[in-house]
């Protein structure tokens, strides 16, 4: 009963400090400049990450469709079937994993240390208001970032899968991407990616938190930034699981 009142009384502290980000980033001061620093940290400093995940993610992706299809004959739907896997689902889903286990851990364990050797307390003794300089930049930059990122994880995955497919049958460059890209509409393309917003929330906000009121010195810090990853990349799975019934309910035919 003891760990239900807990759990219960630290959801309740998450959804008030979400709720305290989503109204202070709408009010001025907007800190632009740290938001377009915390932007290059998350999103610029991710991307060697997210292209070679991305390819590794779409050449495997093209053997094992390879594999499947062949017993069909339909060796030439490869690039549309990886082109839709990765865009619908694996693309967005893959980098928030990605983007929770290298920036949620990042922030849980930066703002963390900042709480344990009172950087935040000095900063308000300064009359900054650290809620807002400290904890929204980083989870506006984290919205921000995250489309940007997923698009580059597409990308890179149809490459990884061309890379792979050519080695086998050696298709040429326009006939794969025309193939990969025919049948996708923007119903197919931008709800996936849209949606990474919402992931890209959950990552910073979490994350944030635990940070933000890490306690119990180096321990502590490292508590936060070990809890940053599972959480966010729990709460960003089943976050999914509704987005995409969602995305059914608003766009019937992108389940087809």
């Amino acid at each position: 009963m003891e760990n239900a009142e807990r759990a219960i009384e630290w959801f309740g502290g998450l959804s008030l400090f979400a709720g305290q980000v989503i109204r202070n980033s709408f009010s001025p001061p907007f800190e632009f400049t740290e938001i377009l620093k915390q932007i290059f940290e998350i999103g610029w400093r991710s991307a060697p990450l997210i292209i070679l995940s991305g390819l590794a993610v779409g050449s495997v992706l093209s053997m094992h469709t390879r594999s499947t299809l062949e017993r069909f004959g339909a060796e030439s739907m490869i690039p549309t079937a990886l082109a839709f896997a990765l865009v619908k689902e694996t693309g967005p889903l893959v980098t928030g994993l990605l983007v929770s286990g290298r920036v949620g851990a990042g922030i849980g364990a930066e703002l963390g240390g900042m709480r344990v050797t009172e950087q935040i307390d000095a900063l308000e003794s300064l009359a900054v208001n650290s809620f807002k300089y400290l904890v929204v930049t980083r989870v506006v930059a984290c919205v921000v970032a995250m489309p940007l990122l997923t698009v580059l994880m597409n990308f890179a995955g149809v490459l990884g899968g061309f890379f792979a497919e050519t080695l086998v049958s050696g298709s040429s460059f326009t006939f794969y991407f025309n193939t990969a890209f025919s049948s996708l509409s923007f119903s197919d393309y931008i709800p996936p990616t849209i949606k990474t917003t919402v992931f890209g929330f959950i990552i910073g906000t979490t994350s944030a938190f635990l940070g933000y009121n890490a306690t119990g010195g180096a321990e502590g810090v490292g508590r936060a930034a070990t809890q940053s990853v599972v959480l966010s990349s729990i709460f960003l799975i089943v976050c999914n699981v509704l987005l995409v019934k969602f995305i059914f309910f608003l766009y019937p035919g992108s389940g087809s």
